[in-house]
């Protein structure tokens, strides 16, 4: 398969997981857009090629790990699990109801496919750094992926973390920070001043690229650079925007969790369906 099929299948893949996510909130009524929306092309990117997973197997012991830190974007996590098989797509209507396995937050012992239970903030981070422990322990060959959140960088369980992880030098793990410069009562910079992720996860002896983290192709070339780089962990900072291809929540400026109307989820996830067939065409 050529490079250039694949980033146009993972396109088409980024925009599957968008509409299936809207979906999910339109079943629901109310839901953690904003997040959700700003991971998918990350997870098209692991899931549709990077990581080595099995959705027939989905507890295979040499699988690569992914640890959602930022546990609120569960339902993009869960449209990708869907899409790839771990589970039947009817399932996402369920999200959030009562008797479910598709809980607000990711849970490992209730979604086929999710690695690991989050929704503390930060502790998702630290387990992540554990299990690429483990790995090298067991003398394993799968990596961990870990997506956190840039209002979660304000823990100071991540910096912890990234100092250990550092002074250990794990190569076998790759940090994602999703950076859409909010979090959930405001803007990063304004509730308690962000500063610069690349040169913060630097200083903590990590190898740092920033990208467009809508860009599927800059995703891909910044995973290989990472895969590439030894004796040291990696961080890739994801240049985002909160809501992104959401009609409804893209342009609100409080828009990590909300609610809508019918009406108004029907016509975003129309036009997300717009944009995916666009990309079926080969015309984005």
């Amino acid at each position: 398969m050529s490079r250039d099929y694949n980033i146009k299948e993972l396109r088409i893949f980024a925009e599957e997981i968008r509409v299936e996510t809207l979906k999910e909130f339109k079943a629901l009524g109310f839901g953690h857009v904003g997040g959700s929306m700003s991971v998918v092309e990350v997870l098209a990117v692991l899931y549709g090629s990077v990581m080595n997973i099995d959705p027939k197997n989905p507890s295979w012991e040499d699988r690569d790990r992914l640890v959602m830190s930022k546990g609120h974007a569960g339902p993009a996590l869960y449209a990708t699990l869907a899409l790839k098989g771990y589970f039947p797509i009817e399932q996402l209507k369920t999200l959030n109801k009562p008797g479910t396995n598709l809980p607000s937050h990711a849970d490992m012992n209730r979604t086929v496919g999710v690695d690991m239970t989050t929704g503390s903030l930060g502790q998702g981070f630290s387990i992540a750094i554990g299990l690429a422990l483990a790995a090298r322990a067991l003398k394993k060959t799968w990596r961990t992926f870990v997506i956190v959140g840039d209002g979660e960088c304000n823990e100071g369980q991540i910096w912890e973390g990234a100092r250990l992880a550092s002074h250990q030098k794990l190569d076998n793990i790759i940090c994602f920070v999703d950076w859409n410069k909010k979090q959930l009562d405001g803007y990063i910079d304004e509730v308690s001043g962000g500063g610069n992720l690349e040169e913060r996860f630097g200083a903590f002896g990590w190898h740092v690229q920033q990208v467009d983290g809508h860009d599927i192709e800059e995703i891909m070339n910044a995973v290989d650079n990472a895969i590439s780089t030894n004796g040291i962990p990696s961080c890739i900072v994801l240049n985002t925007i909160k809501g992104r291809g959401c009609t409804i929540a893209e342009n609100v400026e409080n828009n990590h969790s909300i609610t809508f109307t019918d009406e108004a989820i029907d016509s975003a996830i129309a036009e997300a369906e717009k944009i995916l067939n666009a990309a079926r065409r080969g015309e984005i």
